[in-house]
C-alpha cells in the first residue's frame, strides 16, 4: 500500500508498538508497588482486627519493610531513568545565520511534507543523516522564546512537554559531494520522520527507552565503595531487565516509523532520490577510503588534515577518473554542490576535520604544537616524507638494540650510516650452513660459548660469521635527534599503500555512530533514513585491491583500536611471524616493543581540553556530549608484527629512493601515502617487501632498485 493509507498503517504500527512499551513500563510499576499493597491490607487488616495474632504482626513488620525497600529501590531507579544524561552523538551545530539557505531549503521540504521541520541542524563526520532528540533536561533548558519563522513550526513552550521537533543530523560527506538536488532528495525521508515523532505516545516510549540506556551506561561506570557497586549492579539488572523487555517492542516501533516515513516522502523528488542513492555508497567508499588511507597517518602524526570534506571530492573524482564504471559521476560536478549552502563552507570543513580526529582518533580539542592542522598541498613533506623517516629511523634504532652492525659487506670504508644495505643483509637468509638454528651442539652456539662464556648466546646475530679480528658492531650516532618528538611517536603506524598484508578488520557493526550507553540496547539511532538500503554488503576491505579501489567499499571498521600495542607478541602475533625468518621475527618483536613504548609515553595525547578553553568559530558541541574516553570509533585494530616489520622495511625502502634516485613523496587521494618517479607513482614494491619478510630473498627488491636505480648503500636521511 502507498500514499496516505501506507503512511497511516505505518504510524498506526509504530503506535501500536509505543502502547506495548508503556504497557511494559506500566507492568515494572505495579510490580514495584505489589509489596506495598501487600503491606497496606496486612496493616489494614490488624487496624479492623480482622488479622489478630503475634504471627500476623511479625509478618506485617515484615512486609513493611520489604515494602519499604523496595519502594526506595524503584524510586531509585525511576530517578536515575529520569534524569540520567541520554547519549548524544558527537556534532558541529550549523546556526541560521551561517546556512540560511540550508534551513530555508529543510523548511521546504518540510512544509512539502506537512510534518514540523527539524528544530536545529548538525554536521556529524559519518555518511548517513539522522534525527536526534535533544529536549532532554541534561541537554540544556529549550528555547525561552519562539518566532513565528523558527524551525520547530507553530506551537510555543507554553507546556513542559510541548512537543519539540528532534535535530536533523546530516553528513558532512553528502554537503560536499552531493548537489542540492541530490541532498533534498535524500533527506526528504528523513525529515519526514519529525511527523511520528511528534506523536505522544512514540515519544513517551522514546524517552523511556532512552533513559534505561543511560542508566545502563551509569551503571556501567561503576563506583570503588562497596555500597556503591552493589546499587550500580542492581540499577544496572532492572535497566538491562526491562531493555530486554522493550527490546523487540521498541525495533518494531523505529521500523513503523521509518515505513511511514519513506511512505510519506516517496511524493518529493522521488527519481531523484534513486540517483541519489548511488552517491550515498560512493561517498561512503570515498569517507571510507580518506579516513584510513590518507587522514589516519597524519593524525598518527600529530597532524589533523583541516579540508577532510574536501579530500573527499577530490577522493572520489579521482575514482571517477580511474573506474569506467564510475564514468558520468564527474560530471555531476558542474552542477550546484550542496555546501553552498553555507555561507562559509571552509569553517564548517575545519570544524568537522577536528571532530573527525577527535572522534577516530582521540586527538585533543585544540590545535597546538603536537596537534596542529596541515593542509593537503603540504601533505607530502608534512606527513609522508617525515612518516617513512621517522619509520626508517626506529628500524635502525632496533636493529643498533639487536647488535648489528652499520657497514654492510663490500661497502666503502667510512660508509657506516644508515642503509638500505644494512636492512636488507641482516634480512637476507644466510646459506645452509649458516641458517641453522643456535641449538645446544650446534657449531654457532659453539663459538658463542667460547667467545662470551658457556650458556651464553651471541648477543650479535653476525657474531658467528664475523671475521676474528672484528671488533664487533660499531655505532656512531645518527640525525634521529628529533625521532622521539611526541607530535610523531605514533607514526609508525601509517602504512604505505604498497603492502597488501593488512590484516582482516572485524565485520562492521552498523552504518552509524553508536555510544558506549547504548552498549546493551539494540535500540540506537532511529531509522529514518532510507539509505541504508544502497549500502553495500561487508567484504573483506583489506583484501587486495586496484590502486582505484572499489565503489561499494564498506565503511571502516571500528575496532578497539585505542588497546595499547603488547610489549611482546600475543599468540596471534606468533602465528602470523611464522611465516617469516627468525630475524624477521626478532626485528619484529623488537619493532612491536619499541612502538609500545613510544605510544605509552604519548598516551596523554586525547586528555581532555578544560572547558573554559576557546573553541574554534564553528566547534563540536562538546558540551552535549562526554569526551573523557576518546577516540570513541576508534578506525583499526593494532597491527600484527609481520605488518609493522613490512611498513618499517617499505618505508626505508622510500627514504633510499628519495635519498639516492630522486623520488619524491606524494598523496594519492585513494591509497594514501605513495611515493613518484619523474611523476610517475611506483609500483610493485609489495610484492618485493613480502618476499624479503617471509623468505628472507632480497633477489625481487634488489632487482626493483636497480632498476630504478636505488644505491642501498648509500646512507639516507633520518629525522
Amino acid at each position: 500500500m502507498t500514499g496516505i493509507g501506507g503512511v497511516e498503517m505505518g504510524a498506526q504500527a509504530a503506535r501500536s508498538r509505543a502502547l506495548a512499551v508503556l504497557r511494559i513500563r506500566s507492568r515494572a510499576l505495579a510490580v514495584a508497588l505489589l509489596p506495598a499493597a501487600a503491606a497496606v491490607i496486612l496493616l489494614v487488616g490488624g487496624s479492623t482486627g480482622h488479622l489478630p495474632g503475634g504471627g500476623w504482626d511479625v509478618l506485617r513488620w515484615v512486609v513493611s519493610v520489604l515494602a519499604l525497600c523496595v519502594l526506595l529501590a524503584a524510586a531509585g531507579v525511576a530517578l536515575v531513568v529520569a534524569r540520567s544524561r541520554p547519549a548524544v552523538t558527537p556534532t558541529v551545530t550549523v546556526a541560521e545565520e551561517s546556512a540560511p539557505d540550508l534551513y530555508r531549503m529543510v523548511r521546504d521540504l518540510a512544509d512539502r511534507l506537512d510534518v514540523p521541520a527539524p528544530s536545529a541542524i548538525a554536521l556529524t563526520p559519518d555518511c548517513d543523516s539522522w534525527l536526534e532528540d535533544r529536549t532532554h533536561p541534561a541537554h540544556g533548558p529549550p528555547p525561552a522564546e519562539k518566532h513565528h519563522d523558527d524551525l520547530a513550526g507553530p506551537g510555543g513552550a507554553a507546556h513542559r512537554r510541548s512537543p519539540t521537533a528532534p535535530v536533523l543530523v546530516i553528513g558532512s560527506p553528502f554537503l560536499w559531494w552531493m548537489r542540492v538536488g541530490e541532498l533534498r532528495a535524500v533527506l526528504a525521508p528523513v525529515v519526514a520522520g519529525t511527523g511520528p515523532s511528534a506523536q505522544p505516545d512514540i515519544a513517551a516510549a522514546r524517552r523511556f527507552i532512552r533513559g534505561l540506556d543511560a542508566a545502563v551506561a551509569v551503571a556501567s561506570a561503576g563506583r570503588r565503595d562497596p555500597l556503591s557497586r552493589v546499587a550500580c549492579a542492581g540499577l544496572g539488572w532492572a535497566s538491562r531487565l526491562l531493555l530486554r523487555s522493550c527490546r523487540g517492542h521498541a525495533a518494531e516501533m523505529e521500523r513503523g516509523v521509518a515505513a511511514a516515513a519513506a511512505e510519506r516522502a516517496q511524493a518529493v523528488d522521488y527519481g531523484l532520490r534513486i540517483v541519489a542513492q548511488e552517491q550515498v555508497g560512493l561517498a561512503y567508499a570515498g569517507w571510507d577510503r580518506l579516513l584510513t588511507r590518507v587522514a589516519l597517518p597524519a593524525w598518527r602524526m600529530g597532524r589533523w588534515p583541516s579540508r577532510l570534506d574536501v579530500g573527499v571530492v577530490a577522493a572520489l573524482t579521482e575514482l571517477s577518473r580511474r573506474d569506467r564504471l564510475a564514468e558520468g559521476f564527474a560530471s555531476r560536478l558542474g552542477e550546484r554542490p550542496a555546501c553552498d549552502l553555507l555561507e562559509e563552507p571552509g569553517v564548517m570543513d575545519e570544524a568537522v576535520s577536528l571532530l573527525a580526529a577527535r572522534l577516530f582518533h582521540g586527538g585533543p580539542a585544540e590545535t597546538g604544537a603536537d596537534w596542529s592542522p596541515v593542509g593537503w598541498e603540504e601533505y607530502p613533506e608534512e606527513v609522508v616524507d617525515r612518516t617513512w623517516r621517522t619509520d626508517a629511523a626506529r628500524l635502525h634504532r632496533v636493529l643498533d638494540t639487536l647488535g648489528v652492525r652499520r657497514a654492510a659487506e663490500g661497502t666503502a670504508p667510512g660508509t657506516d650510516g644508515p642503509t638500505l644495505a644494512r636492512v636488507l643483509d641482516h634480512l637476507t637468509t644466510p646459506d645452509a650452513a649458516s641458517t641453522a638454528p643456535l641449538t645446544a651442539g650446534s657449531d654457532a652456539h659453539a663459538a658463542a660459548e667460547t667467545q662470551n662464556g658457556p650458556g651464553t648466546p651471541p648477543t650479535d646475530p653476525d657474531a658467528a660469521r664475523r671475521p676474528a679480528d672484528d671488533p664487533g658492531p660499531s655505532r656512531p650516532p645518527y640525525d634521529d635527534s628529533d625521532a622521539s618528538h611526541p607530535a610523531f611517536a605514533d607514526s609508525d603506524a601509517s602504512r604505505p599503500p604498497y603492502s597488501d598484508s593488512d590484516a582482516s578488520r572485524p565485520p562492521v557493526d552498523g552504518p552509524g555512530i553508536s555510544h558506549p550507553a547504548f552498549a546493551d540496547s539494540d535500540v540506537s539511532r532511529p531509522p529514518y533514513s532510507d539509505s541504508d538500503a544502497s549500502r553495500p554488503p561487508v567484504d573483506d576491505p583489506d583484501a587486495p585491491q586496484p590502486p582505484y579501489g572499489d565503489p561499494g567499499a564498506p565503511h571502516p571498521s571500528y575496532g578497539d583500536h585505542a588497546t595499547p600495542v603488547p610489549t611482546a607478541p600475543a599468540e596471534d602475533d606468533e602465528d602470523d611471524l611464522a611465516d617469516t625468518t627468525a630475524r624477521g621475527a626478532a626485528l619484529a618483536a623488537g619493532l612491536t616493543a619499541q612502538l609500545a613504548r613510544e605510544e605509552a609515553e604519548a598516551r596523554p595525547t586525547g586528555a581532555r581540553a578544560p572547558s573554559s578553553a576557546p573553541g574554534p568559530a564553528a566547534g563540536p558541541d562538546a558540551a552535549l556530549w562526554d569526551d573523557r574516553a576518546l577516540p570513541l570509533l576508534p578506525l583499526q585494530p593494532p597491527r600484527t608484527g609481520r605488518e609493522i616489520l613490512t611498513a618499517h622495511i617499505t618505508a626505508m625502502v622510500c627514504c633510499a629512493a628519495m635519498d639516492t634516485a630522486g623520488a619524491a613523496p606524494a598523496l594519492d587521494w585513494l591509497d594514501g601515502p605513495s611515493l613518484l618517479f619523474d611523476g610517475a607513482r611506483a609500483a610493485d614494491l609489495a610484492p618485493s617487501v613480502l618476499s624479503l619478510v617471509e623468505t628472507g630473498d632480497p633477489g625481487p627488491l634488489r632487482a626493483w632498485m636497480t632498476e630504478l636505480g636505488i644505491r642501498p648503500e648509500k646512507p639516507v636521511r633520518l629525522v
